[in-house]
């Protein structure tokens, strides 16, 4: 899993940083609020561990820019303050969990193990849209120009990681994980071969949506207009 931490106790974020990796999860840290809410917009994680008290802007003003730019992706809320109302607000601003510090970090990971073992919302489900592109993971269509093709499974669930991060880098890391599992075997040759079959179908539809290359990191959904 790729884990964004925002917490501005930097002897923390680095002891549970390195706590982390050494469970094979990668990590990234921020330690005020303006950071926090430009990485959580623009990258791409599974899992988000966010202090409540943050200096420049809040971890509930945070929480709640999130959820109203329609972002899923799981929150623990982390905060000294462990009165009730406290965790109702949190929850009730979007949190998926709640974690009163001090806390262990074994049980911290079994909250992690809880929210992964959740089953995706009907939500995600909906028709996915970019540029002139629109998709239904349902029925695995895709339609562009009232033209459509119809993906295997393994297409599906790749475009469908695509079209809810465009313009955005992927790591090759982050694509095995949501697409394969992490407990996935797969040799590394076949992300390429199934980038290729999607990269063939979109040149089939003449669609101006491109799935890039970024040499070293991954690859980036865009538009083809745009050098």
């Amino acid at each position: 899993m790729h884990i964004l931490i925002i917490e501005d106790d930097r002897e923390l974020s680095s002891a549970l940083k390195q706590q982390l990796q050494e469970r094979n999860h990668y990590v990234t840290c921020c330690h005020n609020g303006s950071e926090a809410l430009y990485c959580a917009m623009n990258g791409v994680y599974d899992l988000i561990l966010l202090d409540r008290m943050l200096p420049e802007i809040d971890g509930l003003s945070i929480l709640r820019s999130i959820r109203q730019n329609k972002l899923t992706t799981p929150i623990i809320l982390t905060t000294a303050l462990g009165a009730v109302s406290e965790r109702i607000d949190g929850l009730d601003c979007g949190a998926d969990d709640y974690l009163v510090k001090p806390y262990a970090i074994e049980e911290l990971m079994a909250r992690i193990r809880a929210l992964s073992r959740r089953p995706r919302m009907l939500a995600e489900h909906e028709t996915l849209s970019y540029l002139d592109i629109s998709f239904n993971p349902d029925g695995r269509l895709l339609i562009c120009k009232g033209k459509e093709l119809r993906l295997s499974g393994r297409e599906a669930l790749l475009l469908e990681f695509f079209l809810k991060n465009p313009e955005k880098t992927l790591a090759r890391e982050q694509i095995f994980n949501r697409v394969w599992g992490p407990d996935g075997i797969v040799e590394d040759g076949n992300l390429d071969t199934y980038i290729y079959f999607l990269r063939k179908h979109l040149r089939t539809l003449k669609s101006r949506t491109v799935i890039r290359t970024v040499h070293g990191l991954g690859y980036r959904m865009e538009d083809s207009y745009v050098s």
